[in-house]
């Protein structure tokens, strides 16, 4: 339970941090939540992402097999990481709004 608790805090922070930086050299508010879909897809699939581009069919048939198989503590833990890119966006919102400028 413990593992749990630790696995979803620590991803969190870490998606926080990631988007939080992301986002303010880029100036944007919500590009790392556009991009945590392919960061999960590269978690999951544990398959070359140059398989995508060379053999379609297989990679998205392996992709497909593999989200079946995700225990719902997974994605318990992988929707935290995106709840930290989302309030990542949220938190970058508001200081900007509140006239601090970042970059």
């Amino acid at each position: 339970m413990i593992q749990i608790f630790m696995s979803i805090l620590l991803y969190f922070v870490i998606f926080f941090g990631i988007a939080f930086i992301l986002n303010m050299l880029f100036r944007t508010k919500w590009l790392m939540a556009f991009l945590y879909p392919i960061i999960v897809i590269m978690i999951v699939d544990d398959i070359s992402t140059l398989l995508y581009f060379t053999d379609t069919g297989e990679a998205f048939s392996i992709l497909a097999e593999r989200f079946a198989n995700i225990m719902p503590m997974d994605i318990v833990i992988l929707l935290s990481g995106f709840a930290g890119t989302i309030v990542s966006g949220i938190v970058i919102k508001m200081l900007r709004k509140r006239g601090y400028q970042m970059f």
